[in-house]
């Protein structure tokens, strides 16, 4: 974490609008491209206990299969494959999606990762992951709920909290700065709700989900100073002089 650069660059999901979202061939692709500092993930439960990279409740929207994540054990997860979209550019093939496991081992002390627990019943079997892999200050652990990330925060792990636009106008982040190690807002939250996240004096303020130059011109400027991203390629090539 010590090691990231003034502005930040996260390859959402991978950077799902350029790579099969949550899988290893796209997590790899963002990876050796270099465009990024930080790789997303999302993670769900099955129903033994393995914690799997999916970022919906159902199988549905991303695989051939479908029905509920949580109703399979990991020999059944085994058998699912993922299904590219045929928007994405490029070639890619279907392949077995990952588990929570396989993306630490493979990815762990060598970037940044932000893991998102869609499941908070899963925190503590997902802290032992990060914990026993020794990865704690480079594994940050994402919720939308205050609640989870103080407890992440006690478990001895990063904590990210996520805020959509409408829950940015009421809230207070200065509340959180004792337990938040990064705030990530909503790109198209109005100026001042950005603007007072950043005066929160939480340590860092990254903006999601942003896939335009513009979107990520504006955060830069209101003082966000990470940028969380679906096309991770495509704004590091309009990147601006100074911006990390």
């Amino acid at each position: 974490m010590a090691a990231l650069p003034r502005v930040t660059y996260v390859a959402h999901r991978g950077g799902a609008r350029e790579v099969p979202e949550n899988s290893m061939s796209g997590l790899m692709a963002a990876y050796a491209r270099g465009t990024a500092q930080v790789l997303d993930f999302d993670t769900r439960m099955l129903r033994d206990g393995t914690l799997v990279v999916m970022h919906d409740p159902t199988l549905n929207r991303t695989t051939f299969a479908g029905g509920a994540v949580r109703g399979l054990n990991v020999r059944e997860w085994q058998g699912m494959r993922l299904r590219p979209r045929a928007s994405l550019p490029g070639s890619w093939r279907s392949e077995r999606p990952p588990t929570v496991a396989e993306v630490l081992d493979r990815f762990g002390g060598r970037i940044v990762l932000m893991v998102e627990a869609k499941d908070p019943r899963s925190l503590e079997r997902l802290a032992g992951l990060i914990r026993s892999r020794g990865l704690t200050r480079s594994v940050f652990v994402n919720s939308n709920d205050p609640a989870v990330a103080r407890h992440a925060h006690r478990l001895g792990l990063l904590a990210q909290l996520w805020r959509s636009a409408e829950q940015l106008r009421r809230d207070r982040p200065e509340r959180w700065r004792p337990f938040v190690d990064l705030l990530d807002v909503d790109v198209n939250a109005r100026d001042a709700d950005l603007a007072r996240a950043v005066r929160s004096g939480i340590p860092r303020v990254w903006a999601h989900t942003v896939v335009t130059p513009r979107q990520r011109d504006r955060a830069l400027a209101l003082g966000c100073d990470g940028v969380i991203t679906d096309t991770p390629g495509r704004l590091a090539r309009g990147r601006g002089p100074g911006r990390g």
